[in-house]
């Protein structure tokens, strides 16, 4: 039988007509609780042997109910923390839970195996949850060893510890100490939404945002640097197509040149550039002066003695001088009569500067008696010729 007092509904009950949770809770008086909960487990433990599923069930509850208020005082040891009161109690409540199902007599004080059953699952709970990011348990530890150290250091110093000084006491390393602070940072995160006295400023409003744009520092004066190498017409063309965002056809129109060419022009450019990015020394400008290798000029006298010269690679301003130094010198050397045939077999391009070479060629040697015929024109270089009025000086089967 239960103790006299018991009520199933309203607790123990000592003659004061107070329930024993509320008594426990206003007198707070350890010794009478150690005693009335030894006596309710010794007598729990007794009517609970021979007793049926349904009977062991009630006095399950009964000594469950009648503990409750001890597991809500060990919860209220812990709470200010960052976990709320209500999650303490509910561990306290399943460890208390725990108690009952493995309590034996033979144990000793059930109230002492309690609170020990219960405070070691508030802790482990604290350990486990309340830190914002997971710590091993030995950093924890670790963590409140220093933070204890430091505390007792300064009591004693008069004044905060140097790190060795702290480590010493410790019995760690420096390095130990650096990675102990850091998993004391996790303990407790702190939001960027809270608010920054009563206006609408935000604490994540102290720390600025990564500036993606100092990355691209160290690029954007490299390629200032490379658009001062270039020639006028290349940078010309690299300005207009990627800060001006003007179209390849407006570019050519523009310079006096075709499409193809402000395409070609961009490509080799780009290639330029982008060695002079991933190399520390800049490279030959492309068309600055020295000499095109893709371009070349070769004379030579046919049998029949008319001059023939075979020109390969594109035609365009950067090359049109050299182009129009040598078919003139060539040309004028001609006796009155002679036939000179341009070979344009091997120019997939000729511009504007092109165009006025062959042109001033056909009208130097016109006015010598010497007959110049262009031949073997590709037909985007023959549609080019016919537009520009070289079509006289075409061979008849390169004429549109």
């Amino acid at each position: 039988m239960w103790p006299k007092g018991w009520d199933e509904e309203e607790g123990w009950d000592e003659g004061d007509g107070m329930p024993f949770e509320q008594r426990v809770a206003v007198r707070g008086d350890a010794g009478s609780v150690l005693e009335d909960l030894d006596q309710i487990a010794e007598r729990y433990a007794r009517e609970r042997e021979g007793a049926d599923s349904e009977r062991t069930r009630v006095l399950r509850e009964r000594m469950i109910h009648a503990a409750m208020p001890m597991a809500g005082r060990l919860a209220r040891r812990y709470r200010g923390g960052a976990e709320p009161l209500a999650d303490l109690e509910q561990v306290a409540r399943l460890g208390l839970v725990k108690v009952v199902d493995r309590y034996a007599p033979e144990r000793g004080s059930s109230t002492a195996y309690a609170v020990h059953t219960i405070v070691g699952e508030l802790k482990r709970h604290l350990r486990d949850r309340s830190w914002a990011v997971h710590v091993p348990r030995p950093m924890q530890e670790r963590a409140r060893a220093v933070t204890r150290h430091e505390a007792e250091l300064t009591r004693d110093l008069g004044r905060r510890p140097t790190d060795a000084e702290t480590a010493q006491r410790a019995g760690i390393t420096v390095g130990d100490l650096d990675r102990a602070r850091m998993a004391a940072t996790s303990y407790r995160s702190i939001s960027l939404d809270i608010p920054l006295g009563d206006g609408d400023a935000r604490f994540g409003d102290l720390f600025g945002d990564v500036d993606a744009s100092l990355e691209e520092v160290a690029d954007r004066l490299t390629v200032d640097d490379l658009l001062e190498c270039l020639p006028d017409r290349e940078r010309r063309v690299l300005i207009s197509t990627f800060y001006g965002g003007r179209t390849q056809a407006d570019i050519a129109a523009e310079l006096g040149i075709s499409q193809m060419q402000v395409s070609r022009i961009l490509s080799r450019v780009l290639t330029w550039m982008r060695e002079g990015l991933l190399t520390d020394r800049v490279p030959r400008r492309p068309n600055s002066g020295q000499a095109d290798e893709s371009f070349a000029i070769r004379a030579d006298l046919a049998s029949s003695g008319r001059l023939e010269i075979r020109v390969s690679g594109e035609v365009d301003r950067d090359n049109a001088g050299r182009l129009r130094g040598a078919l003139l010198e060539a040309v004028c050397r001609q006796p009155a009569g002679q036939r000179v045939v341009l070979h344009l077999e091997e120019v997939p391009l000729l511009d504007a500067a092109g165009v006025r070479v062959l042109l001033a060629v056909y009208e130097a040697a016109q006015a010598r008696g010497i007959t110049v015929i262009a031949a073997g024109l590709n037909p985007f270089v023959r549609r080019i010729a016919a537009v520009t009025g070289l079509t006289p000086m075409l061979a008849p089967q390169d004429r549109i």
